[in-house]
This record gives structure tokens, sequence and C-alpha cells, in this order.
């Protein structure tokens, strides 16, 4: 990311924020539990400052790129069969095709997943997950809920978090496996978003506003379907 680019983002980020405080002391009616979303995130924020983010720069660090990157493209096939999974319950059928054949792909040719065969066959990745599905049938949100170690979420997609969870492949593997799996999956995200956490301190706003409306906005967007906005490449510069 250049510097004019960094400029750009951290505005945006400024912008975000600051409206997001524009309701001053009256409380965001999407989250009455706000004390206690606050705590949560505090205990979220501190493990992530003392563990999460020091192990993930270590990552970066000592795993070279092209690794780096199979790790992602393996961790986000397996996310591609839960994601199939929701399609077809939406009744979303071309897209449930569309993301069995991307599974089918990437597992078979693409090395167990770890090289994104189909997308340069122009098979594009689709979000989804049972949150969503909820959302698809009618079911309302729900206050926003800070969870702990997972962070934002809201009661609808905290059910929905769950049974996604039960539907992981991951979830079958032995123990030992599963949980090592589970570890690196969530180094590996961490550190592909260092460099978004600098620039969220760079503004030295209230972060649980930005993060609870930054949030909840784009929960909205998935929900209404509106097509998801590519975010930066935070590993760069890192």
């Amino acid at each position: 990311m250049n510097e004019n680019q960094r400029r750009n983002a951290l505005a945006m980020v400024v912008l975000l924020a600051t409206g997001g405080c524009a309701t001053g002391p009256n409380r965001n009616p999407q989250d009455p539990l706000e004390p206690l979303n606050r705590m949560t995130y505090r205990f979220n924020d501190a493990l992530d400052r003392n563990f999460a983010q020091p192990v993930a720069r270590q990552y970066n660090k000592l795993v070279p790129q092209p690794v780096r990157t199979a790790v992602d493209n393996f961790f986000a096939n397996l996310g591609d069969v839960v994601v199939m999974a929701n399609d077809f319950a939406q009744l979303r059928i071309a897209d449930g095709m569309n993301d069995f054949g991307r599974v089918a792909f990437n597992t078979t040719f693409g090395v167990l997943g770890t090289i994104d065969i189909a997308s340069a066959l122009k098979m594009p990745r689709h979000v989804q997950d049972f949150g969503l599905t909820l959302a698809h049938y009618g079911v309302p949100s729900g206050p926003y809920l800070v969870l702990p170690l997972f962070g934002p979420s809201t009661f609808r997609d905290a059910a929905g978090f769950g049974v996604d969870q039960y539907a992981s492949p991951i979830t079958y593997a032995d123990p030992a496996w599963r949980n090592s799996l589970w570890g690196v999956d969530f180094v590996s995200t961490r550190a592909r978003y260092l460099n978004a956490t600098s620039l969220l301190e760079e503004a030295a706003l209230d972060r649980y506003l930005f993060t609870r409306d930054a949030w909840l906005g784009q929960r909205e967007a998935k929900v209404r379907g509106e097509k998801e906005e590519k975010l930066p490449n935070y590993e760069k510069d890192q």
C-alpha cells in the first residue's frame, strides 16, 4: 500500500468511524448489550495484542509468501464446502453447483486446495454462511453480540456460526489434527490483516464503535446480496 492509498484508506476509516459515533450518548438500538460487549471486546483486544499479533508477525516473517498463499487456499477450499451447503439451503442452485465445482477442481487438480485452480477457470468464490441462510428465510438478526475469541456477531449469526462449524470438514478430523488445523487457520487469517489493525490504530478513534458499525454495515450488505468490495492487500509492506 503506497502513501496515497494509505492516506485515503485512513480517511475512509475516520469517516466511517465518526459516522458511527454520530449518535452521541444515545446507545445504538442494535447494541443494547454494549457494556457487556465492550468488556468482551477489551478481552479479545488484549488477547490479540499479547498473543495473536506477535504469533502472526512471526508467521509472516518465517513462512515464505508462496507457502502462506498455499495455506490460505487450503482453508478457503474447506470453507467453500460450507458455502456450497448454504447455497443449496437457500436454493441458489447455480451458485451451489459453481461452488461444488470449485471444491472438486481445487481438491483434485489443485493439490488438496493449495492451488486455486477454480478461480483461474473463472469460477467465482461466493460468500455464504448459515447466518445468511437464516436471514434469507426471514430470521431477524437480534442484538449485536461480541463473542469471546471470535469477535463481532449477532444472536442470529452466532447460532449460524455454530451450525457452520458443525458442517465444516475440519470438525470431523481426528482431534489432534482438528485442533492443529484450527490453530494454523487462525494464525494464517490473523497474519493477513496485521496492517489493517495498524491502520485502525492510527486513526486514534473509538475502535469498538468503528468495528461494530463497520461489521453491521458489511453484514447488512451481505444480507441484501450486494457485491462485496475487495479489501486492500494488507500483507504488503509487512
